[in-house]
């Protein structure tokens, strides 16, 4: 039988959450291990997002989603100013189309106002027009914390963070099983076939939509009851043509996500989506991420509400990308799930759940609040 490898922290999950927790924790003298069971970094989830940088104008106030996407964005911008990280400023609007959707967007700058969002203004319909000619909006909350970056190049330098304090991140590392004993974690590996032991003291479970299907194979672990994993899968539609819009253009929220918005490449390309697509299965590995053309059907007549220019057949299928929900149609957006041992009673293990989005944007101040935690327990 090989020998269990004993190190020091196992983070089981090389997306961009996964990584901000183990960096943080390389930061304070920790050495880490990522296991990653894809072949990159952020090949989950990660890689399947709008690149945005949240302002935190939508979440509960008080709840984790609100303090953590607040501080998660000035954080994010702070390390990619320093690390020269590709992202910028945008901003965004999230407009009223009509008369009746003002009170919603009035709604939002209240909420904003409430969870400390600085740099929001409501604009009536000639400022909105004299700031993008090209839209449709008979009001709009302006939103200048709003951003977007480079995912990949903010994953590898929160990788290279876990490799200047001595870890490493190890990818094509296939979790199938693992036990608590005796105040330690026994994990098994599937690399290339061989099997991998590894001993760790401490364990982060931050595997996205995939962290439920890890923990049913974690053995001694007696959690509090969990909700169920809901998938809801989002479509993007890329347009190919000169960009009209200088700022994200968001619509007023809908059941699942944000509604048909536009977001921009930092080349200044337009993309549209997410849409939301809820999915009958919690299996992350049994969704179909091809992007269904047919689907780009219904985007038209949402992004005309805003930009009414949209050319017939200009949109074009890009990517998809799901999200690991706590909560179903219909129902109260669910928080961030983050368990520790004042949680589930297991010291030197944390666990994420639903880490949805703002997850990208909160992901340093998630790593912050994980390593805390973790090292207030040793």
């Amino acid at each position: 039988m090989t020998e269990r490898t004993e190190i020091d922290v196992a983070v089981i999950g090389g997306g961009v959450v996964g990584l901000a927790i183990a960096a943080d924790l390389a930061r304070r003298g920790r050495e880490v291990f990522v296991f990653e069971r894809g072949p990159i970094i952020g090949s989950g989830i990660s890689s399947r997002n709008s690149e945005v940088i949240h302002s935190g104008i939508y979440y509960p106030t008080g709840s984790l989603k609100h303090r953590l996407c607040v501080e998660g964005r000035r954080r994010i911008y702070a390390f990619c100013e320093a690390r020269g990280i590709g992202h910028r400023k945008c901003g965004k609007l999230v407009v009223a189309t009509s008369d009746a959707e003002i009170a919603a967007i009035e709604g939002i700058g209240r909420r904003a106002i409430e969870n400390g969002v600085e740099n929001t203004r409501l604009l009536d319909r000639a400022t909105v027009a004299a700031l993008e000619p090209k839209l449709h909006a008979v009001a709009a909350l302006e939103v200048a914390e709003t951003g977007i970056l480079d995912t990949h190049q903010f994953m590898l330098a929160l990788q290279g963070d876990v490799e200047a304090g001595g870890g490493a991140v190890l990818l094509g590392h296939d979790f199938v099983g693992g036990r608590v004993a005796d105040g330690t974690f026994d994990l098994d590996f599937v690399v290339e076939g061989a099997a991998m032991p590894v001993r760790a003291t401490t364990l982060v479970v931050a595997a996205g939509p995939w962290s439920h299907a890890v923990l049913a194979r974690l053995d001694g672990v007696a959690a509090p009851e969990r909700p169920k994993l809901r998938l809801a899968k989002g479509s993007y539609f890329s347009y190919p043509g000169k960009p009209v819009f200088s700022r994200l253009i968001y619509p007023a929220p809908v059941d699942g996500g944000l509604g048909t918005h536009l977001t921009l490449a930092l080349d200044g390309r337009m993309r549209f989506g997410p849409d939301v697509e809820w999915l009958s299965g919690d299996d992350a590995d049994a969704v179909d991420f091809a992007v269904d053309p047919v689907r780009g059907e219904t985007f038209y007549a949402a992004i005309r509400r805003y930009w009414p220019g949209l050319p017939d057949g200009a949109l074009v299928p890009d990517y998809s990308g799901v999200r690991p929900k706590l909560s179903g149609p219909g129902e109260p957006t669910a928080d961030f799930r983050i368990e520790t041992a004042g949680d589930h009673g297991i010291a030197g293990l944390a666990v994420l759940l639903g880490i949805e989005s703002p997850g990208l944007t909160s992901s340093l101040a998630i790593g912050d609040l994980v390593a805390s935690r973790l090292g207030a327990e040793a």
